[in-house]
Protein backbone atom coordinates (compact mmCIF):
# COMPACT_ATOMS: atom_id res chain seq x y z
CA UNK A 1 0.00 0.00 0.00
CA UNK A 2 1.10 3.65 -1.21
CA UNK A 3 1.44 6.18 1.61
CA UNK A 4 2.03 9.62 0.18
CA UNK A 5 2.01 13.20 2.02
CA UNK A 6 0.03 15.36 0.22
CA UNK A 7 1.68 19.16 -0.08
CA UNK A 8 -1.08 21.19 -1.55
CA UNK A 9 -3.72 19.55 0.68
CA UNK A 10 -1.85 19.90 4.06
CA UNK A 11 -3.97 22.46 5.69
CA UNK A 12 -6.85 20.49 4.93
CA UNK A 13 -5.49 17.39 6.40
CA UNK A 14 -3.82 18.74 9.52
CA UNK A 15 -7.34 20.11 10.45
CA UNK A 16 -7.93 16.10 9.77
CA UNK A 17 -5.42 14.48 11.73
CA UNK A 18 -5.69 17.10 14.75
CA UNK A 19 -8.97 15.75 14.55
CA UNK A 20 -8.47 12.38 14.14
CA UNK A 21 -5.29 12.10 15.86
CA UNK A 22 -3.26 10.78 13.66
CA UNK A 23 -0.75 12.87 10.92
CA UNK A 24 -2.24 14.47 8.05
CA UNK A 25 -1.49 11.89 5.20
CA UNK A 26 -3.39 11.33 1.60
CA UNK A 27 -3.59 9.14 -1.50
CA UNK A 28 -1.74 10.58 -4.25
CA UNK A 29 0.97 10.58 -7.16
CA UNK A 30 3.68 12.77 -8.29
CA UNK A 31 6.45 11.36 -6.05
CA UNK A 32 10.01 11.78 -6.31
CA UNK A 33 10.51 8.04 -4.92
CA UNK A 34 9.36 5.00 -4.76
CA UNK A 35 10.53 2.14 -1.90
CA UNK A 36 9.84 -1.15 -2.30
CA UNK A 37 10.23 -2.34 1.40
CA UNK A 38 9.19 -6.69 2.05
CA UNK A 39 6.22 -6.07 -1.05
CA UNK A 40 4.68 -2.83 0.48
CA UNK A 41 5.47 -0.23 -1.53
CA UNK A 42 7.00 3.67 0.60
CA UNK A 43 6.14 6.70 -1.49
CA UNK A 44 6.61 9.70 0.46
CA UNK A 45 6.65 13.84 -1.28
CA UNK A 46 8.52 15.04 1.80
CA UNK A 47 10.90 12.86 4.41
CA UNK A 48 9.30 12.01 7.70
CA UNK A 49 9.15 13.89 10.64
CA UNK A 50 7.95 12.34 13.37
CA UNK A 51 9.58 8.44 13.66
CA UNK A 52 9.33 6.01 16.25
CA UNK A 53 11.51 3.12 16.35
CA UNK A 54 10.67 -0.74 17.35
CA UNK A 55 13.94 -1.93 17.39
CA UNK A 56 17.37 -0.78 18.35
CA UNK A 57 18.82 -1.30 14.72
CA UNK A 58 16.68 1.36 13.04
CA UNK A 59 16.95 3.71 16.18
CA UNK A 60 20.85 3.95 15.87
CA UNK A 61 20.84 3.62 11.63
CA UNK A 62 18.70 6.89 12.21
CA UNK A 63 21.14 8.29 15.32
CA UNK A 64 24.47 7.24 12.90
CA UNK A 65 21.87 9.58 10.13
CA UNK A 66 22.36 12.74 11.59
CA UNK A 67 18.37 11.81 12.30
CA UNK A 68 17.64 11.36 16.09
CA UNK A 69 15.88 15.01 15.95
CA UNK A 70 13.11 13.27 13.44
CA UNK A 71 12.75 10.19 16.37
CA UNK A 72 9.86 10.92 19.01
CA UNK A 73 10.36 7.48 20.61
CA UNK A 74 11.71 4.35 20.45
CA UNK A 75 10.99 1.00 21.93
CA UNK A 76 12.64 -3.04 21.75
CA UNK A 77 15.86 -2.43 23.16
CA UNK A 78 18.27 -5.32 23.68
CA UNK A 79 21.28 -3.51 24.63
CA UNK A 80 22.28 -0.08 26.01
CA UNK A 81 22.39 2.18 23.43
CA UNK A 82 25.62 3.04 21.55
CA UNK A 83 28.15 5.12 23.72
CA UNK A 84 28.25 7.61 21.00
CA UNK A 85 24.33 8.28 20.86
CA UNK A 86 23.77 8.23 24.82
CA UNK A 87 23.44 11.64 24.90
CA UNK A 88 21.01 12.28 21.75
CA UNK A 89 19.41 8.83 23.25
CA UNK A 90 18.38 10.64 26.32
CA UNK A 91 16.49 13.11 25.51
CA UNK A 92 13.92 10.88 23.65
CA UNK A 93 11.27 9.38 24.81
CA UNK A 94 11.64 5.37 25.43
CA UNK A 95 7.93 3.67 24.88
CA UNK A 96 8.82 0.76 26.15
CA UNK A 97 11.75 -1.81 26.76
CA UNK A 98 10.14 -4.37 24.78
CA UNK A 99 7.65 -4.59 22.48
CA UNK A 100 4.97 -1.22 22.79
CA UNK A 101 1.49 -1.80 22.15
CA UNK A 102 -0.30 -0.39 18.62
CA UNK A 103 -2.48 2.28 20.35
CA UNK A 104 0.72 3.39 22.42
CA UNK A 105 2.42 4.09 19.28
CA UNK A 106 -0.64 5.69 17.44
CA UNK A 107 -1.02 7.79 20.38
CA UNK A 108 1.80 10.07 19.10
CA UNK A 109 0.62 10.83 15.92
CA UNK A 110 4.19 9.47 13.90
CA UNK A 111 4.28 9.66 10.26
CA UNK A 112 6.87 6.87 10.12
CA UNK A 113 7.21 3.83 12.04
CA UNK A 114 10.18 1.88 11.80
CA UNK A 115 10.98 -1.93 13.02
CA UNK A 116 14.09 -4.68 12.86
CA UNK A 117 11.64 -7.99 12.53
CA UNK A 118 8.61 -8.54 10.57
CA UNK A 119 7.14 -10.49 13.09
CA UNK A 120 6.45 -7.31 15.09
CA UNK A 121 5.16 -5.25 12.30
CA UNK A 122 3.91 -7.61 9.70
CA UNK A 123 1.50 -10.54 9.13
CA UNK A 124 2.02 -11.82 12.46
CA UNK A 125 1.35 -8.41 14.08
CA UNK A 126 3.35 -8.50 17.66
CA UNK A 127 2.67 -4.62 17.82
CA UNK A 128 0.27 -4.59 14.36
CA UNK A 129 -0.35 -5.55 11.10
CA UNK A 130 1.34 -2.83 8.29
CA UNK A 131 -2.13 -2.45 6.97
CA UNK A 132 -3.46 -1.01 10.51
CA UNK A 133 -0.79 1.16 10.43
CA UNK A 134 -1.42 2.24 6.87
CA UNK A 135 -4.87 2.24 7.27
CA UNK A 136 -4.38 5.07 9.65
CA UNK A 137 -1.74 7.19 6.89
CA UNK A 138 1.12 6.14 8.99
CA UNK A 139 3.67 4.93 7.17
CA UNK A 140 6.14 1.36 7.95
CA UNK A 141 9.52 0.87 7.03
CA UNK A 142 11.04 -3.04 8.06
CA UNK A 143 14.57 -3.51 7.95
CA UNK A 144 15.44 -4.90 4.47
CA UNK A 145 16.75 -7.74 5.78
CA UNK A 146 13.84 -9.58 7.18
CA UNK A 147 12.89 -10.39 3.53
CA UNK A 148 16.37 -10.15 1.80
CA UNK A 149 17.11 -14.34 0.97
CA UNK A 150 15.30 -14.80 4.34
CA UNK A 151 12.07 -16.21 4.79
CA UNK A 152 10.33 -14.71 8.20
CA UNK A 153 7.47 -16.84 8.06
CA UNK A 154 9.33 -20.09 8.95
CA UNK A 155 11.18 -20.84 12.17
CA UNK A 156 11.16 -18.75 15.35
CA UNK A 157 13.18 -15.92 13.85
CA UNK A 158 13.03 -16.84 10.40
CA UNK A 159 14.90 -19.25 7.92
CA UNK A 160 18.08 -17.77 5.43
CA UNK A 161 17.92 -19.10 1.81
CA UNK A 162 21.72 -17.31 1.22
CA UNK A 163 24.15 -16.43 3.49
CA UNK A 164 23.90 -12.89 5.01
CA UNK A 165 26.21 -10.39 4.06
CA UNK A 166 26.89 -7.02 4.45
CA UNK A 167 25.12 -5.84 1.52
CA UNK A 168 21.85 -6.76 3.25
CA UNK A 169 22.38 -4.18 5.96
CA UNK A 170 23.81 -1.80 3.40
CA UNK A 171 20.21 -1.95 1.55
CA UNK A 172 18.86 -0.72 4.70
CA UNK A 173 21.27 1.97 5.19
CA UNK A 174 20.67 3.29 1.69
CA UNK A 175 16.93 2.86 2.27
CA UNK A 176 16.58 5.10 5.26
CA UNK A 177 18.82 7.44 3.93
CA UNK A 178 16.69 7.91 0.69
CA UNK A 179 13.24 8.13 2.48
CA UNK A 180 14.85 10.85 4.82
CA UNK A 181 16.60 12.76 1.63
CA UNK A 182 20.03 12.11 3.18
CA UNK A 183 22.22 9.51 1.04
CA UNK A 184 25.52 11.46 1.00
CA UNK A 185 25.33 9.98 4.54
CA UNK A 186 23.91 6.60 3.82
CA UNK A 187 27.04 6.21 1.38
CA UNK A 188 29.34 7.81 3.89
CA UNK A 189 28.33 5.68 6.28
CA UNK A 190 28.81 2.34 4.05
CA UNK A 191 32.33 3.29 3.34
CA UNK A 192 33.23 3.43 6.73
CA UNK A 193 31.87 0.04 7.56
CA UNK A 194 33.31 -1.47 4.08
CA UNK A 195 36.96 -0.33 5.29
CA UNK A 196 36.46 -1.68 8.98
CA UNK A 197 35.47 -5.44 7.28
CA UNK A 198 38.57 -5.51 4.95
CA UNK A 199 40.70 -4.59 7.62
CA UNK A 200 39.11 -7.49 10.17
CA UNK A 201 39.80 -9.72 7.55
CA UNK A 202 43.28 -8.64 6.65
CA UNK A 203 44.19 -9.22 10.71
CA UNK A 204 43.10 -12.90 10.78
CA UNK A 205 44.07 -13.71 7.02
CA UNK A 206 47.86 -13.72 8.05
CA UNK A 207 46.85 -16.14 11.12
CA UNK A 208 46.41 -20.25 10.96
CA UNK A 209 42.81 -20.53 11.37
CA UNK A 210 42.48 -24.00 9.83
CA UNK A 211 40.01 -26.58 11.69
CA UNK A 212 39.04 -24.28 14.05
CA UNK A 213 35.06 -24.39 14.96
CA UNK A 214 32.80 -21.88 17.08
CA UNK A 215 29.03 -22.05 18.71
CA UNK A 216 27.14 -18.47 18.87
CA UNK A 217 24.56 -18.88 22.32
CA UNK A 218 22.15 -16.16 22.13
CA UNK A 219 19.92 -17.09 25.38
CA UNK A 220 17.43 -20.07 26.49
CA UNK A 221 14.02 -20.23 27.69
CA UNK A 222 15.42 -21.55 30.82
CA UNK A 223 19.61 -22.67 31.43
CA UNK A 224 17.96 -26.33 31.86
CA UNK A 225 16.57 -25.59 28.07
CA UNK A 226 18.08 -26.14 24.73
CA UNK A 227 20.12 -22.64 23.86
CA UNK A 228 19.32 -20.55 20.51
CA UNK A 229 22.45 -20.78 18.81
CA UNK A 230 23.66 -18.82 15.72
CA UNK A 231 22.06 -20.85 12.15
CA UNK A 232 24.89 -21.53 9.46
CA UNK A 233 23.26 -18.55 7.37
CA UNK A 234 22.62 -15.53 9.89
CA UNK A 235 24.87 -12.67 11.31
CA UNK A 236 27.42 -14.78 13.14
CA UNK A 237 27.38 -17.77 10.44
CA UNK A 238 29.26 -14.65 8.12
CA UNK A 239 31.15 -13.83 11.14
CA UNK A 240 32.85 -17.21 11.32
CA UNK A 241 32.74 -17.71 7.37
CA UNK A 242 34.41 -14.42 6.73
CA UNK A 243 37.36 -15.31 8.95
CA UNK A 244 37.54 -19.11 7.76
CA UNK A 245 36.33 -20.25 11.07
CA UNK A 246 33.48 -23.33 11.18
CA UNK A 247 30.44 -23.11 12.61
CA UNK A 248 29.49 -26.44 13.92
CA UNK A 249 25.70 -25.76 13.35
CA UNK A 250 24.54 -26.39 9.65
CA UNK A 251 20.60 -25.39 10.45
CA UNK A 252 19.24 -22.51 7.77
CA UNK A 253 17.22 -21.10 11.07
CA UNK A 254 18.09 -17.83 12.22
CA UNK A 255 18.20 -18.89 15.89
CA UNK A 256 17.52 -22.86 16.12
CA UNK A 257 17.45 -24.54 19.16
CA UNK A 258 20.32 -27.20 19.35
CA UNK A 259 20.96 -29.58 22.37
CA UNK A 260 23.85 -29.54 24.66
CA UNK A 261 24.63 -32.90 23.96
CA UNK A 262 25.07 -32.14 20.12
CA UNK A 263 26.96 -28.92 20.67
CA UNK A 264 29.29 -30.76 23.28
CA UNK A 265 29.46 -33.79 20.79
CA UNK A 266 30.74 -31.39 17.59
CA UNK A 267 32.84 -29.95 21.01
CA UNK A 268 33.36 -26.21 19.28
CA UNK A 269 37.04 -24.41 19.40
CA UNK A 270 35.59 -21.07 20.99
CA UNK A 271 32.00 -20.33 22.30
CA UNK A 272 31.11 -16.70 21.93
CA UNK A 273 27.55 -15.78 24.32
CA UNK A 274 25.48 -12.82 24.03
CA UNK A 275 25.78 -10.04 26.31
CA UNK A 276 22.42 -7.75 26.50
CA UNK A 277 20.84 -5.73 29.19
CA UNK A 278 17.00 -7.41 28.37
CA UNK A 279 16.06 -9.30 31.25
CA UNK A 280 13.17 -11.52 29.14
CA UNK A 281 15.05 -15.06 30.13
CA UNK A 282 17.45 -16.42 32.70
CA UNK A 283 20.10 -17.27 30.31
CA UNK A 284 19.85 -13.34 28.66
CA UNK A 285 22.42 -12.27 31.89
CA UNK A 286 25.86 -13.70 30.24
CA UNK A 287 27.12 -14.08 33.77
CA UNK A 288 24.87 -17.17 34.14
CA UNK A 289 25.71 -18.63 30.95
CA UNK A 290 29.12 -18.35 31.85
CA UNK A 291 28.45 -20.21 34.84
CA UNK A 292 25.87 -22.32 33.50
CA UNK A 293 28.56 -23.82 31.09
CA UNK A 294 31.41 -23.93 33.63
CA UNK A 295 28.88 -26.34 36.15
CA UNK A 296 26.54 -28.21 33.87
CA UNK A 297 27.87 -31.60 33.59
CA UNK A 298 27.80 -31.90 29.55
CA UNK A 299 29.22 -28.51 28.76
CA UNK A 300 31.88 -28.43 31.72
CA UNK A 301 33.99 -30.79 29.46
CA UNK A 302 34.10 -28.99 26.19
CA UNK A 303 37.13 -27.63 25.22
CA UNK A 304 35.68 -24.32 24.79
CA UNK A 305 35.21 -24.32 28.33
CA UNK A 306 38.56 -26.08 30.02
CA UNK A 307 40.55 -23.48 27.86
CA UNK A 308 38.52 -20.56 28.75
CA UNK A 309 37.80 -19.87 24.87
CA UNK A 310 34.53 -18.12 25.77
CA UNK A 311 33.77 -14.65 24.16
CA UNK A 312 31.45 -12.21 25.88
CA UNK A 313 29.64 -10.31 22.38
CA UNK A 314 27.15 -7.52 21.97
CA UNK A 315 23.95 -9.93 21.48
CA UNK A 316 23.32 -6.45 19.38
CA UNK A 317 26.15 -7.24 17.48
CA UNK A 318 24.86 -11.02 16.93
CA UNK A 319 21.73 -9.04 14.31
CA UNK A 320 21.64 -7.21 11.57
CA UNK A 321 22.60 -4.02 13.15
CA UNK A 322 25.39 -1.32 12.85
CA UNK A 323 27.23 -3.44 15.34
CA UNK A 324 27.50 -6.24 13.15
CA UNK A 325 30.91 -4.94 12.22
CA UNK A 326 31.95 -4.96 15.94
CA UNK A 327 30.97 -8.31 16.34
CA UNK A 328 33.42 -9.30 13.02
CA UNK A 329 36.21 -7.20 15.15
CA UNK A 330 35.46 -8.58 18.52
CA UNK A 331 35.50 -12.22 16.78
CA UNK A 332 38.68 -11.38 14.71
CA UNK A 333 40.50 -10.13 18.41
CA UNK A 334 40.03 -13.02 20.16
CA UNK A 335 40.94 -15.47 17.32
CA UNK A 336 43.81 -13.49 17.26
CA UNK A 337 44.58 -14.26 21.09
CA UNK A 338 43.72 -17.49 20.91
CA UNK A 339 45.57 -18.27 18.07
CA UNK A 340 48.85 -17.03 20.12
CA UNK A 341 47.85 -19.24 22.90
CA UNK A 342 48.19 -22.79 20.40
Amino acid sequence: MAVIFSQPLSRFFLIAGILTGVPSLVMGQSLPEALDNCGHQLKLSSPPERVITVGQATTEMLYSLGLHDRVVGTSNWFTDVAEEFRQVNAGIERIADNFPSFESLVSRRPDLVTTDFLFSIGPQGVVGTREQFHSLGINTYVLASQCLNQDSSRGVDGVRTTMFTLDNLYQSIRDLSTLFDVKPKGEELINQIREREAAAIAKVEKLNVDGLSAVFWYSSATLEMDPWVAGGLAVPGWMMSTLGIRNIVESNEVWPYVSWESIARANPDIIVIAEMSRRRFEADDYEKKIEFLRTDPVTRHMDAVINDRIVVMDAHAMEVTLRSIEGLEKLGDAITMFSKAR
